[in-house]
């Protein structure tokens, strides 16, 4: 009887590690292994996110390794490790000044989603097929272009708010105070595109871009973060642009950096 029960239960780990392995990913791969991989980090992920916002979370990991296995995976990890790290930076200070993120920086299923929603939209693409085998690459160039950009965006508001000098309202470079919708700091620009860089050329080094497309999605980001910043400047918080808020600025940012990054390729390889 025990015999049995073991050789049972041994089966069963067997079978779940052929899932787990599965390549190409498959849904069951993507969701045992994001099973495992939410309650090892479960300590860092309460220390990012809201519990909704680790609901909202799983599901993006769920659906990014799907589409594009470990290494998209990683991408993401990667994204949300620097961001939250960069929240962080001087959070006392940023309260006190009232340019904290709410929930000191643990983000919320909104935020998740506004921050993610370009990338899902390629991740579901690559799913799908749409385009063939032809836009396989263009999909994954969207993805991490769009994290590229998210990442940069944030890296550059956080280490801005904590140790920018002098911040310029993008629009008529006057000086504004810290946290101003639209403000750049020189020392926020630089931290965002040395964020921007190391992201884009770790999903060289995993196999996911070439070297080309990696400094693709760097000047897509910039590009879209400048966008970003004008749009912020122009029309956030405006009459009129109350429903243009944080998250939804978010999607469009993201969305232009991904447009921007696949429009780019196209030119770049064709030439």
């Amino acid at each position: 009887m025990m015999a049995t029960h073991a050789g049972s239960v041994q089966s069963a780990v067997s079978e779940a590690m052929k899932v787990i392995r599965s390549s190409p990913p498959t849904w069951q791969s993507a969701l045992l292994n994001n099973l495992f991989i939410f309650v090892l980090g479960s300590p860092i992920l309460v220390y990012g996110l809201s519990l909704s916002g680790i609901g909202a979370a799983f599901l993006l990991g769920n659906l990014t390794w799907r589409a594009f296995g470990p290494p998209g995976f990683l991408l993401v990890a990667t994204y949300f490790i620097i961001g939250t790290a960069a929240t962080k930076v001087k959070m006392a200070q940023k309260e006190a000044q009232g340019v904290a993120e709410k929930r000191k920086g643990r983000r919320g299923p909104a935020s998740v989603i506004g921050s993610s929603a370009a990338g899902c939209f390629c991740a579901f693409l690559s799913i799908f097929g749409v385009g063939g085998e032809a836009f396989s690459q263009v999909w994954k160039l969207g993805f991490v272009a769009s994290f590229c950009t998210k990442l940069s965006d944030t890296v550059s508001s956080e280490i801005g708010k904590a140790y920018g000098k002098t911040t310029y309202l993008v629009t008529t470079l006057k000086v504004v105070p810290r946290g101003t919708e639209g403000a750049v700091s020189v020392e926020g620009t630089i931290a965002g595109f040395l964020a921007s860089f190391l992201l884009a050329f770790g999903s060289c080094v995993m196999g996911e871009l070439g070297a080309a497309e990696a400094i693709i999605c760097v000047i897509a980001s910039q590009i879209a973060n400048v966008g970003e910043s004008i749009i912020g400047a122009a029309l956030q918080e405006k009459e009129g642009f109350q429903w243009l808020n944080n998250d939804v600025v978010n999607i469009i940012n993201i969305s232009m950096g991904s447009i921007i990054a696949v429009l780019m390729q196209q030119v770049v390889f064709r030439n």
